[in-house]
């Protein structure tokens, strides 16, 4: 029996992951995926009937961040439910078969299951030179991206390199690198740019298509929104400090070590968007501006040329407290409430000189009994 007949019930139950666990998972997902709480139930029905469609993992020019960053995952672990909710039949990294035999298996995936299985692509792909600086069993990326992932029912492009080329694309860019949707043009993309990419938001979008049979909705980057339509300054934990005027000035300083807002010393928080402060890493528990460092854009379009020198300030940022202390902001406010009170008074001031002038004038015009 082919693997990929086989039930999700059968494929947890080898691996023994419990039933409890397997709802935690679609529970997380559901989370993630920003559907509300009752979806749960629809999700793991879902799951437990699908025959696990195959999964092909393609790995281009890149420095298998991504694939360790998916295997790597914690509680709940993302890569053993991934691995059971999809037949996982090439990958590189971790399949135990090679050379000749490894090739056979790719060919008889895109023979045999024409249309139905899913490409996970992770790397920039080489296009300079008829694309020779990436081959794989004497075979350009470029050649097999395009007859691979041409005949996919889908296609995701995880990390920075297979959305947009990510380092291997930045100035001067000699092989010439592109993002998977670039190299293939016309051919169903979904892209998860970050560097690398978060494995929970990979199987969210794994566990969306399974259940919804279709992809989540994406924005102008196909990028899934409920992952990438948030600004990240808009879920920071540190906001509070931004707003009142309280940011780190140097590295190690004790506003640093305070864990005030690292605005001033490069964070480009407030032009990223990612779900990074509420999904996180290390099963849930810190992420790259908890543990001091600011975010550098990461999952933002072309972020290498874009976004850097890293550590440079964005120029403007709407928004109160960039410029001034948190004791002037202070000021500011009292002066802010207390001329809002003035204003009021003097409202109901005019208010009531106005109605007395009225009731004057009615009296007034009151002809006499």
């Amino acid at each position: 029996m082919e693997i990929a007949k086989v039930g999700l019930r059968s494929a947890l139950e080898a691996r023994e992951i419990t039933r409890r666990q397997f709802i935690e998972f679609c529970s997380a997902m559901v989370a993630t995926l920003a559907l509300p709480s009752r979806y749960t139930t629809a999700v793991a029905e879902a799951l437990e009937k699908t025959k696990r469609p195959v999964l092909v993992w393609l790995e281009f020019q890149d420095c298998a961040g991504n694939s360790e960053s998916m295997l790597r995952s914690g509680d709940p672990p993302v890569g053993d439910f991934v691995l059971e909710l999809f037949s996982w039949e090439y990958h590189e990294l971790i399949m135990a078969g090679a050379g000749k035999k490894a090739e056979e298996t790719l060919q008889r995936i895109v023979r045999d299951h024409k249309g139905e299985y899913i490409v996970v692509v992770e790397g920039a792909i080489p296009t300079a030179d008829d694309g020779v600086y990436c081959t794989i069993g004497g075979r350009t990326a470029l050649d097999i991206a395009r007859e691979v992932c041409a005949h996919a029912a889908a296609n995701i492009a995880i990390g920075a390199c297979a959305w947009d080329g990510g380092v291997v694309s930045a100035g001067p860019n000699p092989t010439g690198a592109v993002g998977l949707q670039e190299a293939v043009p016309g051919i169903k993309v979904i892209n998860l740019g970050g560097c690398p990419h978060n494995p929970a938001n990979t199987a969210a979008v794994l566990v969306h298509y399974l259940t919804f049979n279709e992809m989540p909705e994406l924005d102008q980057y196909n990028r899934p929104l409920f992952a990438y339509g948030n600004l990240i300054h808009d879920q920071c934990e540190r906001r509070a400090h931004y707003d009142a005027g309280r940011f780190v000035e140097e590295w190690g300083d004790e506003a640093h070590r305070k864990g005030w807002c690292l605005y001033k010393v490069g964070c480009k928080g407030p032009e990223a968007t990612y779900n990074c402060p509420t999904v996180r890493w290390n099963s849930g528990t810190s992420w790259p501006v908890k543990a001091g460092h600011g975010c550098i854009a990461c999952a933002s379009h072309r972020f290498w040329d874009t976004r850097s020198p890293f550590y440079d300030r964005l120029p403007s940022v709407p928004g109160f407290g960039v410029d001034v202390k948190a004791e002037e902001i202070g000021w500011i406010g009292t002066g802010v409430v207390a001329g809002a009170m003035v204003a009021q008074v003097a409202g109901n001031v005019v208010r009531d000189v106005l109605r007395a002038r009225k009731d004057q004038d009615e009296t007034d015009q009151t002809p006499d009994a």
